[in-house]
Parts: C-alpha cells; structure tokens; sequence
C-alpha cells in the first residue's frame, strides 16, 4: 500500500470553490488561500443561522497506544460514507500542530484513504493560524514584561505571574528559562518558561469565541499575573485585548478543505485535549450544523479526555445537543491495554483483547453517563483475527451500544458504509445529552466528580499548592467555572503505566491554573508537560522536500 502522503499526492482534488458549493457556501463567503484551501467569512454565519441543525456526532476513542489509534482517520471515512450513502456530510477537524508532526506523529489529517487535502499544507503551515495564536500571546507577553521593565504601574508582582511563552514546537529545554539578563536594558530578570501553542489560553479562547468581538472580550479577561496586593492583572489592564485580536483577525475564521473524496471539511483550531481544551473551534461547528444534515466533528485521544471536555465545555457553551458518540476502538490499542508491550500486538491474542476489552467498556459507560447513543467503530487492521473481532462485538452488545467493522483506511468512505449506517440509526435514537457537573458544584467536588465517574478514581490527592490555588479561585469569583483535566491519555488515571481499566487508584492533582478568558479552570495531574518535549528518534528526522517542492515522510 501507498503511504499517506503518496495517496495525498496522487489525489484529484476539486478547486475549493466547488467543494463550497455542495453545501451551499457563496462566493463572496470565501477568502481564497490557493486553489484548495478557503476561509469562511463569518458573515456566512449571519446568513445561515436560523437554519435547521444538522445531527451532530461525536467521534472519539479508547485510550490509545503510542501511535494513536486512527480518530482522525475514522471521522474522515464516516464522513465520506455518509456522503456515499446520499446525506448532506460535513466533517468538523481540529488544526495539526507542528509540535507533534515534527515529533511523534508525522502528520494528522487522517491516513490512508481516509484524508482531508491537501494534507501536506494542512500539516505544516496551513493557513498561519497557529502562527497567529502564537503571535497574539507572545505579545500579550511581551507587554507584560515591558510594562514591568517601563515602571511597573500596576504594581505587578513577579513572584506570581501566570503567563508563560509560547512556542508551536516540543522543545523542553524551554520548559523553565531566566529571561532578563545583562543588566538593566534587557529588563527585570525572572524566571520564565514556554509552553506548547496549542497549550495557550490564547487557542482555547479561538476555538470558543463566537466573532470577533466575543473573541476580544474573552482576550481582555486573560488574568496574566497577580499585584503585590493579590489583586488579578488581565490583559485588559496592560491594554493588549485590540492588538491581539487584530493578529486573530484571520485566525477566527473557519478553514474549509476537502476529504479525497470530496466531502466539504472544516479543519480548524483545537489539537491536544491532554492539556488544553482539545476540540476544534465553536465557529466551525455551528457553521457546519446550519449548512448539513449530518456533521460528523472530533475530540483529542480518549473519552475521558477529549469527549468529556467538548460534552462539558464545548458543548455547554455553544448550546449544541451531540446526537451520537462513536468510539474508535484498536485490536491492538486493547491488546496493548491488556499488559502487551507496544512490540507485539501484531500476533493473535485474544486472551489479551479480553484482558484490555474493560477499557472500551468504561469509555461506553461514560459515553452513556452523559445521555448519548453510542457506536463502537473498530478500525480494522490486516492481522486482527476474527476471534479477536468478535471480543469487541460481543463487548459492544452487552453494554448497550452498536458495532460496526471500519476498514476506511485502506477503502475509504466504501469501507465506512457499515459504520455510517449504525451511525445513522444512533442519531435517530433519543439523545438524553447533559453535562456531567453541575457548575455551581465547588472548584474540588467538580473534579472529584470527573475524577471519580469518568476515570474511576477512588480518591484525589491534591498538593498544598493546588489546594491554595483552588482557594484563591473561589475567592476571586471563578469557582464557577467548568474544569479542564490535564492529564495522560495512556491511562484512565494519571499514570500512564496502569492500562485498561484501573481501579482503586488515587488521582494526584499538583496545581490549578486560571484560564478566565477561555471560560475554565485548568487541572494539572500527575506528570503531564504543557511543552512536551521531543523523543529519540522525532518523526522530523524522516520528513524530507526534494528540489522540486515534493514532500516526503509525513503520514
């Protein structure tokens, strides 16, 4: 078989305006990037608005083995069988991040036959979008540092500011800096570090803003540091909420490609829900819910952590109803999940699948926690036998949700007809959809709430330090506020070493952190890294462009 990136290349593509017009999209409503890529003015919005919804369906996943388990991939193919089979598709993507395609992915725009194009821009740079996330909230820290350098009016205390830099690349040896030095032209020394961009407040606020001016607002309520009285400086106080949103003049705009097949995609902010807000942007799915019948949208990595963010975030802030969840499954992701090393899940064994089978049963169990018909999509590969398949089947059955074989990676949307059609028969179910939490819930009970129901935890152990934060939280007016967990995506719990379905164990929470402007509080557990940092052999090592402009070794 082809690589990704050789079927990507081989791909006809339609000009983008075409692709627009099978939904409905103006041309006045399109800002041209090229033949193949376009934004959608909001204005689009405007006039579509009081249309019908579309059923919305959630894909999302067990917990994955290290090299993911085709989430990207299985939302690409349904969306595509659904188009087959005669319905008015659009599919709702988050944006790559470099961080990760330069480190362990190589690529996320879906695989096989199962992908938006063009996949290599839609990879790399795109459309600038995160350049400008990047852009927008270095300069917020940027003005921070100055106004401390130029006087320090609002009386800023360095020993407590929130705001870190921010870089679209896995580098560690950014995660703790001193910024500052060589006397006093260069500023007031202090330590600082970077997160990854798809980490910044900065992205979260993108993806749940609806325009500009909620986009502006939002950034001016971005609570940068503390006062030596211990009072919150926002970005309001340092007057960058006008130049940050005229860098995100552009990025707020939703981006429309095309899967191979042509079905109309919308790819647009939101990688990474182990720690950040995970889900594409609000603007993206309410625009495609007004111009479909069906939308078929994502979630990062696993049900308890992708899904639980939109069905608690997301989907409480822009007032959308999920009408179905699917949730990927991998023979060898539960082989993985029942004790195998990630070197030997290729071989039959079906006493591991059942083994690893409890963690597809708890990711259906929280699925129906929040009231939503659910389909059990198994992404096929070569070597699953089928005595393993029928473990899934049977799991599937007896916890209440359906089943379906899906082979679109190496078929396409004809090898997604089969999941599309118990997709279709899930939406027509009723859909009981609520939040997990109530928010008037205490900063601690909301988490103990995730914690305990959707990972299984027995107890929380929260550090000195968080226990203060959560404290002060609730004392500033935000404990309100839904929560946004930062945790692994291996495990259910905070370490990624227990697999499957653990339990007993005891969720370790070391710190909190105010993101005021997207409209949460984030909680940081375990060991998690808001800058990832890049493994031994980075996937940038095989990605390669010859003197012709031909890409090579993204995937």
């Amino acid at each position: 078989m082809l690589t990704d990136i050789e079927i990507a290349q081989k791909a006809q593509m339609l000009p983008i305006g075409e692709v627009a017009k099978k939904v409905g999209i103006l041309e006045d409503e399109l800002i041209y990037y090229g033949k193949y890529k376009a934004k959608l003015d909001l204005s689009l919005y405007e006039r579509v608005k009081d249309n019908k919804d579309a059923k919305l369906v959630l894909v999302t996943a067990i917990n994955p083995t290290p090299a993911g388990e085709g989430k990207t991939t299985t939302t690409v193919g349904l969306g595509d069988a659904l188009s087959r089979l005669g319905k008015k598709t659009m599919i709702a993507l988050r944006e790559p991040s470099l961080g990760p395609v330069m480190g362990i992915k190589g690529g996320a725009a879906g695989g096989g036959y199962a992908q938006v194009v063009p996949m290599e821009d839609i990879n790399l740079h795109f459309t600038g979008d995160m350049h400008a996330i990047t852009s927008a909230h270095n300069l917020l820290a940027a003005m921070l540092d100055n106004h401390i350098h130029q006087g320090n009016e609002l009386k800023i205390d360095t020993r407590n500011i929130l705001l870190k830099r921010v870089l679209d690349m896995n580098d560690r040896a950014l995660r703790n800096i001193v910024i500052g030095l060589g006397g006093k032209v260069n500023g007031v020394p202090r330590e600082d570090g970077f997160m990854i961009t798809v980490a910044s407040e900065v992205m979260a606020i993108l993806c749940l803003a609806n325009g500009r001016e909620d986009l502006k607002e939002r950034l001016s309520k971005i609570v940068v540091a503390f006062d030596t009285d211990g009072n919150p400086i926002t970005a309001k106080d340092l007057k960058a909420q006008g130049a940050m949103t005229l860098l995100l003049k552009d990025a707020i705009l939703p981006n429309l490609v095309q899967t191979l097949e042509h079905t109309p995609c919308l790819v647009h902010g939101g990688p990474f829900a182990n720690i950040a807000h995970g889900c594409n942007s609000l603007m993206a799915t309410k625009i495609a819910l007004k111009l479909s019948d069906i939308v078929v949208t994502e979630a990062g990595f696993g049900a308890d952590l992708g899904a639980e963010k939109f069905l608690d975030i997301k989907c409480r802030y822009g007032g959308l109803t999920p009408n179905a969840a699917v949730i990927v499954a991998t023979i060898r992701a539960l082989k993985y999940a029942g004790g195998l090393s990630k070197d030997n899940l290729k071989e039959e064994n079906v006493e591991a699948v059942k083994r690893g089978i409890k963690n597809l049963e708890k990711h259906i169990e929280n699925m129906k926690k929040f009231g939503l018909p659910v389909v059990v999509a198994l992404n096929k590969f070569e070597q699953d036998s089928p005595a393993e398949i029928e473990v899934v089947r049977q799991c599937a059955k007896e916890n209440g949700a359906r089943f379906a074989l899906s082979e679109v990676f190496s078929k396409g949307g004809q090898g997604g007809l089969e999941l599309a059609k118990e997709v279709l028969g899930a939406v027509e179910e009723k859909s009981n959809y609520k939040p997990l939490y109530d928010l008037n819930l205490s900063i601690e009970e909301k988490i103990r709430k995730i914690a305990q129901e959707i990972y299984g935890a027995k107890d929380i152990a929260f550090s000195n330090q968080a226990k203060k934060q959560i404290a002060e939280y609730e004392r500033l007016g935000y404990g309100n506020l839904p929560i946004c967990m930062a945790k692994t995506q291996y495990s259910l719990s905070d370490d990624p070493t227990l697999l499957g379905r653990p339990e007993g164990f005891t969720l370790n929470v070391k710190a909190l952190s105010l993101s005021a402007g997207a409209g949460f509080i984030v909680c940081l557990t375990g060991d998690i890294m808001t800058m990832p940092g890049l493994p031994k052999v980075p996937s940038a090592e095989k990605i390669d462009i010859d003197q012709d402009g031909k890409i090579t070794g993204l995937f």
